[in-house]
């Protein structure tokens, strides 16, 4: 049995239950969580220092913009329709804004980070914990774990409703940002789709136009910009929708990507349909669900927290190994009475 804390201080919110992490018991000593450091205004900016995500994040913009450039170049301002050059030029360019506005709000967005290094001693004994509660640690980022969170190995936090982890915007996939990965994946298909409709009409243009004519640059490398923007266009747009299909699922079912694949029994009221895509998207349905630009319902819990004292709460928390799981238990007074350090 580990040492015995007593409780001393009041609540943290008790709408987030709490869950279990498997990992070998040498992480398991809450004397060695130390407490969260102290966060400065660089760290209110959420951004992951991964090499792998941010060449891919690079890597997206890069093939966002050279869509771009064949569109406009190519394919558009040589073309001597005055309205069909504006319309769609006008078209692709607010999609594409829109994709790389989404992308962007979902690589910087915390997608639902628990509070790191919360699961000290002190943290322990502000907690109003009644008897025969539970909690669980997170031994990875010594955390306390809400229900429904997992951690990440490459964020280095526990995510609450973690879908996965998206190299493509350098972030997890949590509550607080899958409206922006949504919407991203949602524009980055449609402008697939556009540039996929307009090589073929370009296409169908210059074959019976003569080529020198149809573009500003010549034959063969029109023809291999093109080539390259419809395999670009074709794979993205196959990709992505597969992608939001899967993330409006997702919401609709209440049930993340990770837990559909551990298969885990829902322990948790699950909402409907239509109440998730509320939650996910901001409020009823509105323009701003198709906006960047909007905030979802989910509440962000706060990393710091305060609570008085409170001297008539006679509890003890124990702490005991059980396999390789560390749960962090609450008992009375008199059934704790007996328990030494040991």
């Amino acid at each position: 049995m580990d040492k015995i804390w007593t409780i001393e201080h009041i609540m943290l919110n008790p709408s987030h239950r709490y869950r279990d992490i498997e990992r070998t018991a040498e992480y398991l000593h809450p004397e060695k969580c130390m407490p969260p450091p102290i966060r400065n205004s660089m760290d209110k900016l959420w951004f992951i220092k991964d090499g792998c995500g941010i060449a891919c994040a690079v890597v997206t913009w890069f093939l966002v913009f050279y869509a771009e450039f064949v569109v406009i170049f190519v394919m558009l301002l040589p073309s001597k329709d005055l309205i069909y050059s504006t319309i769609n030029g006008i078209i692709f360019n607010i999609l594409a804004f829109m994709a790389l506005a989404s992308h962007f709000r979902a690589m910087i967005t915390d997608p639902g980070a628990v509070p790191k290094g919360n699961a000290t001693k002190e943290f322990i004994e502000s907690l109003q914990l009644k008897p025969g509660q539970v909690v669980y640690k997170c031994p990875k980022c010594c955390s306390i774990k809400p229900d429904r969170a997992h951690h990440c190995s490459v964020c280095k936090r526990c995510i609450r409703k973690m879908d996965h982890h998206c190299p493509w915007v350098n972030n997890c996939v949590g509550e607080n940002n899958q409206k922006f990965f949504v919407l991203f994946t949602m524009y980055i298909a449609l402008i697939s789709l556009h540039a996929l409709i307009m090589v073929g009409v370009h296409f169908l243009y210059c074959f019976e136009e003569d080529w020198t004519k149809c573009s500003s640059f010549s034959p063969p490398t029109t023809v291999i910009l093109l080539i390259l923007l419809c395999f670009e266009g074709l794979l993205f747009l196959i990709f992505t929708s597969v992608m939001f299909g899967t993330q409006v699922h997702s919401i609709c079912t209440d049930e993340t990507g990770i837990e559909r694949l551990k298969k885990e029994n829902p322990t948790w009221e699950k909402t409907s349909s239509w109440e998730g895509l509320k939650q996910a998207f901001g409020g009823n349905f509105s323009p701003g669900w198709l906006s960047p630009f909007s905030s979802t319902l989910y509440q962000k819990v706060p990393s710091d927290i305060e609570a008085e004292a409170s001297e008539l709460n006679h509890e003890y928390v124990t702490g005991k190994l059980v396999g390789h799981v560390e749960v962090i238990e609450v008992g009375k007074a008199e059934e704790c009475a007996s328990i030494r350090l040991t």
